[in-house]
């Protein structure tokens, strides 16, 4: 079988089901870059668990362990890009948990009760409606969006809560600026305008010869706009996903990620390369 994944001279979208083999495709891609000596490979994987199998996979095929293979979550190279280009006056940043944010947020909120629209003053102090600012919060920055940017929509769709919303998020930003702390969502923001500096971009792309990336259908529209940020132009990018599944749209994952990567990787008129895989192997 040809693998079209280890011929990518550029970008390619791999579509398959479950079982189709497009894990073993990357597997085998990234193993053969290894036998060769070719600049090393960049391999995002859906969560560290995933990262930690498929870089045990990858050095089995490679037969050696001379050069190991850079597996990693998104969330891993950005925290490991903005340790490594932040400026040097500020401290190292502590990555909030899940739980850790939501009690920030809850605490805050309690300084807003008098701002919220009348209608909301019964949900103001549940779990819920901190959890829902918490996932409104994370959706914001995944965007791209700034608290200006929150209250500016807030206010043209005659939203008072996000008007709202759009100040409160500045405040929580302040909070955790000043805690030297990152939630997930802010994590990849601050690495994506790390991204747009010459010489940070310039410094890591000269790391790796080709981005691979499982389960593509799982990432975010900020990760999916790194991604796209990492990747000069002519450079092998290669996506695997299964556009029928996905198991993080509760965290924001893309829900048109496939036609997404079409739409980024278009050049000059020209669209990227898609392979479908139809037969299901694991059955």
């Amino acid at each position: 079988m040809t693998n079209v994944v280890a011929q990518a001279a550029g970008p390619v979208l791999v579509l398959g089901a479950a079982g189709t083999g497009k894990t073993t495709l990357l597997v085998e891609a990234v193993a053969a870059r290894i036998r060769s000596r070719q600049a090393p490979a960049l391999v995002f994987a859906a969560s560290r668990q995933a990262a930690s199998e498929l870089r045990d996979r990858i050095v089995r095929a490679a037969g050696h362990t001379t050069l190991a293979p850079q597996v990693m979550t998104i969330h891993a190279f950005c925290l490991a890009l903005v340790r490594r280009w932040a400026d040097a006056e500020d401290a190292e940043p502590k990555l909030l948990t899940a739980p850790e944010q939501e009690f920030r947020i809850r605490e805050l909120l309690r300084g807003w009760a008098q701002a919220w629209p009348d209608e909301l003053e019964a949900a103001l102090t549940t779990r819920a409606f901190a959890a829902q600012a918490r996932a409104v919060v994370a959706r914001a920055r995944q965007l791209g969006l700034d608290p200006d940017d929150v209250a500016d929509a807030g206010a043209a769709a005659a939203e008072p809560g996000w008007q709202v919303l759009g100040g409160f998020l500045a405040e929580y930003l302040d909070v955790l600026d000043a805690e030297g702390a990152l939630d997930y969502a802010e994590l990849v923001h601050r690495a994506r305008l790390l991204l747009e500096r010459d010489e940070v971009v310039s410094g890591v792309r000269a790391q790796f010869g080709a981005v691979y990336v499982d389960d593509w259908c799982e990432l975010d529209p900020a990760q999916i706009a790194l991604v796209r940020a990492l990747a000069p132009d002519g450079m092998p990018v290669v996506a695997l996903a299964d556009p029928d599944t996905s198991i993080y749209r509760f965290r924001g994952a893309h829900p048109r990620a496939a036609t997404e990567f079409v739409r980024l990787f278009t050049k000059g008129g020209a669209a990227p390369r898609v392979e479908v895989l139809g037969v299901a192997w694991r059955q």
